[in-house]
């Protein structure tokens, strides 16, 4: 496939597992490159189905495919549907079954510059993925996908061409910071939850980025405060130089310049200086 499975992340065995999971056409899948704001968005869902289908969600399971051991997808099978079915992976390597099964898929995409200074933070904060020494020794890593999960790039491209795709929407985390009412009724349509206009004003109210971040040890306990950092846009500006920006700027260009997803980025808005 050209794509490395990120196997600093998920053993041989787990990846195996992984690619012979059936899935169920009412799963809920939910993509994201890491640091990009599929945490959030696994809250956001949760809730909504929780207001509008009365179903709570019981399992302690990781909800990352790629995590945990090679049985978890035996015990997923008990999970009441709509279950939650969480992936950084790359397009390549989604299960097979998701694409049979018309699963509906939403993609999250944030602005690369942002998602390289979290996705720093987190390689160096998280126990089970590699640290950097410094900004200056992961930055070239990122930019040629030698980081976890691989390329942002490679990524990118590969969900651009799928764009169009029936069973799949691209959601940017910048626009769900900025107006997460009309994010959460796009994601209540998509996957058909019979939400009311007061209930999506209400999860749009709990679920406020800086909400889940207060509440975040209550929720995720010690990893809380690392899953959910900052969540700021334009953080980048406080770590990148000037060579570091000319070499984003022309990455970008390079791969997603004039491309529809390319332009629901707005990079010249959330990335120029």
């Amino acid at each position: 496939m050209g794509i490395p499975y990120p196997s600093s992340v998920c053993s041989a065995e787990t990846f195996q597992a992984l690619e012979n999971f059936e899935s169920r056409k009412d799963d809920v899948v939910l993509v994201s490159y890491p640091k990009c704001g599929v945490n959030w968005l696994i809250l956001i869902v949760n809730d909504l189905i929780a207001t509008t289908l009365k179903i709570k969600q019981e399992n302690t399971e990781l909800p990352f495919m790629e995590c945990g051991d090679p049985e978890k997808f035996q015990r997923m099978k008990q999970f009441p549907s709509p279950r939650i079915v969480a992936t950084h992976l790359h397009y390549n390597y989604l299960p097979k079954s998701i694409f049979k099964n018309k699963a509906k898929i939403l993609v999250l995409f944030r602005n690369p510059k942002d998602t390289a200074a979290s996705f720093f933070h987190f390689h160096n904060n998280a126990p089970t993925i590699p640290s950097y020494n410094s900004w200056e020794e992961f930055f070239p890593e990122f930019m040629n996908g030698e980081v976890a999960w691989g390329s942002y790039f490679d990524q990118a491209i590969a969900w651009n061409k799928h764009i169009d795709d029936e069973n799949v929407l691209i959601l940017i985390y910048e626009e769900l910071k900025e107006d997460l009412v009309s994010g959460v009724k796009q994601i209540a349509n998509f996957f058909g939850f019979p939400a009311t206009t007061e209930q999506i004003q209400s999860i749009a109210d709990r679920n406020t980025f800086q909400a889940v971040r207060d509440k975040s040890q209550e929720t995720h306990g010690v990893a809380g405060p690392l899953l959910f950092r900052k969540g700021i846009v334009g953080d980048w500006k406080n770590i990148f130089d000037k060579p570091q920006n000319e070499q984003m700027d022309a990455k970008f260009k390079e791969c997603l310049a004039g491309t529809k997803l390319g332009t629901k980025l707005k990079y010249d808005v959330y990335c120029k200086t």
